[in-house]
């Protein structure tokens, strides 16, 4: 993953200040990761990470959070070296299947759903000749283990929804329904603000927030469920929903009015039955990998409409 926005001077400076000592404490040159690609990698966290106009110091304070270990032997992973897959395997090959276990609850499944993710993370394809690794979207602001088990959970979600559309049409072929074409619906139009405010805020979730909106509102996982595929309390996936949805609602508010919408009309905009909006979100909620958690024909999410629904 290359940087594709312009370093800031402040940006640039920060890292140029760093990079010695965060690639000597990461190990990189243990694992085949040069300063210079690991300044690249710092540079590219920083500018995703950092609001525009921080401070140089104020970026040097973000970077001294990083786990760089950690960002360090994923890059090198990302990059094709053999000496950071050995490492990787050694202390995540375990721990990835006792995630997987937690989330499939059987041994077969659970070995699928890991062995499902190597090539993934390894990085057997190529796009535009460049090496195409999931690895190479962690940016360590969290632990690897706790990314690599969104990462699982994911898939299962996804897996759960492509079985889930496949045994239903094959349920109502053997039924002889006929697949008549849906009747078109009269489609409320949009202000395109409405459009432009809702990709912005969900495009800037995290990768596990996408995941968990997407298991509980479109797949109707209950909380329990989404729990055990994390690792965390049901308690923990309940506030989280209950701090997401009403995050998303005034971030999205806020949004529109920033665009020129006077506030009265921007909350009128999120009143509407979100089934009656065609909004394509797929773009904004795709994951850093540019696959989507959340596809089909929900349409918008508006958080209003998103309140947990209970522990069960």
């Amino acid at each position: 993953m290359g940087v594709t926005k312009t370093i800031s001077a402040e940006v640039q400076s920060a890292v140029d200040e760093l990079v010695a000592e965060l690639h000597a404490r990461s190990g990189g040159e243990k694992i085949g990761l040069t300063r210079e690609s690991f300044a690249a990698v710092l540079c590219e966290v920083a500018i995703k990470y950092s609001p525009s106009g921080n401070t140089r110091r104020e970026v040097r304070a973000f970077l001294l959070t990083l786990r760089v270990e950690e960002l360090a032997l994923a890059r090198a992973c990302a990059a094709g070296n053999n000496t950071a897959w050995e490492s990787f395997l050694v202390r995540y090959r375990e721990k990835l299947y006792q995630s997987a276990l937690r989330i499939a609850r059987e041994d077969s499944a659970a070995r699928d759903l890991a062995d499902s993710l190597y090539a993934d993370l390894y990085g057997t394809t190529t796009r535009d000749g460049e090496r195409v690794s999931k690895l190479a979207s962690f940016t360590g602001r969290g632990s690897l283990e706790g990314w690599l088990r969104t990462v699982l959970a994911q898939e299962f979600v996804n897996r759960y929804r492509r079985t889930k559309r496949m045994v239903s049409l094959e349920e109502e072929n053997e039924e002889g329904i006929q697949f008549a074409a849906r009747e078109s619906e009269p489609a409320l139009t949009a202000d395109p603000r409405l459009e432009m405010a809702t990709d912005a805020v969900l495009a800037a979730l995290s990768a596990e927030d996408r995941m968990v909106l997407a298991a509980y509102y479109l797949d109707g996982r209950t909380l329990a469920e989404i729990a055990r595929m994390l690792g965390v309390h049901e308690s923990t996936i309940s506030r989280k929903l209950d701090k997401l949805t009403k995050g998303l609602r005034k971030k999205i508010l806020a949004g529109m009015v920033q665009r020129g919408m006077a506030r009265r009309q921007a909350e009128e905009a999120l009143e509407v039955d979100v089934r009656d909006l065609h909004i394509d979100i797929r773009r904004s909620l795709a994951q850093e990998s540019r696959t989507s958690a959340f596809s089909g024909k929900e349409g918008v999410i508006i958080p209003q409409k998103l309140a947990p629904k209970g522990k069960s």
